[in-house]
């Protein structure tokens, strides 16, 4: 359980817990604020990227920096417990990328995402990517500051994850359905079942299939990526 969200507080129905979490968030609110004027002040898009474990963000990170390198100029705040692992692999791509390790804490929040800026020229990029703690809860509640939450969904797990986890992928602006390269021997996943739970949501969230593997479908994510670039600009 994380000490820092108050995911380990198992009865909000405690005024105390109540009056903890919202001072918490309040506080954390204040902060994403601030670091999104950073943003705004340098025409910065910042894209915060969620999902479980595995689902593939890394992978997509690294497809999407080789096909646009010579297009946009790209930074990463990486987000895990422990490691420099995906950093590493996003730097060996010629990309600026911060790690965050977080501990015990199950989610990046504002203020590690503000002193992580402290590393980054945000005047010389044209998106900002935040790779997010692997976890479908509590990474939905904390705004980083972020323009847009993208939220990847795997063909390994099930076409009814937008329905048990529906606040993460409510809050999301785009899905990606990943690794579709392994539908064929993964017969036990719909896509179809997949979007039709997504849109039960009362959301309007586009789902883009892909594969960063095998640049499956990868031209859509891209096109998308580029005019999200173009409104904030």
């Amino acid at each position: 359980m994380c000490d820092t969200c108050g995911c380990n507080i198992t009865s909000t129905d405690e005024p105390k817990a109540v009056t903890v979490l919202e001072n918490l968030l309040t506080e954390n609110d204040h902060q994403a604020a601030h670091n999104r004027s950073h943003f705004n002040q340098h025409n910065v898009l910042c894209i915060n990227l969620m999902s479980s474990p595995g689902s593939g963000k890394t992978a997509l990170l690294e497809a999407t920096i080789e096909a646009l390198h010579s297009e946009l100029s790209i930074a990463v705040i990486e987000g895990d417990l422990e490691t420099e692992n995906d950093a590493e692999r996003i730097r060996a791509k010629g990309v600026t990328a911060v790690q965050i390790s977080t501990g015990t804490a199950c989610h990046l929040d504002a203020k590690m995402i503000h002193h992580a800026l402290h590393q980054i020229k945000l005047a010389d990029l044209d998106v900002l990517f935040i790779e997010n703690v692997g976890n479908l809860v509590c990474p939905a509640s904390f705004d980083l500051g972020q323009h847009r939450n993208v939220t990847l969904l795997s063909v390994t797990e099930g076409d009814d994850k937008p329905s048990k986890y529906p606040v993460i992928f409510r809050a999301s602006d785009l899905a990606l359905l990943t690794k579709i390269d392994l539908l064929p021997v993964l017969d036990d996943f719909e896509p179809e079942n997949a979007k039709k739970n997504l849109q039960a949501l009362a959301k309007n969230i586009p789902m883009l299939p892909i594969s960063a593997k095998k640049l499956l479908g990868m031209d859509a994510w891209f096109n998308w990526l580029q005019q999200e670039i173009t409104q904030i600009k």
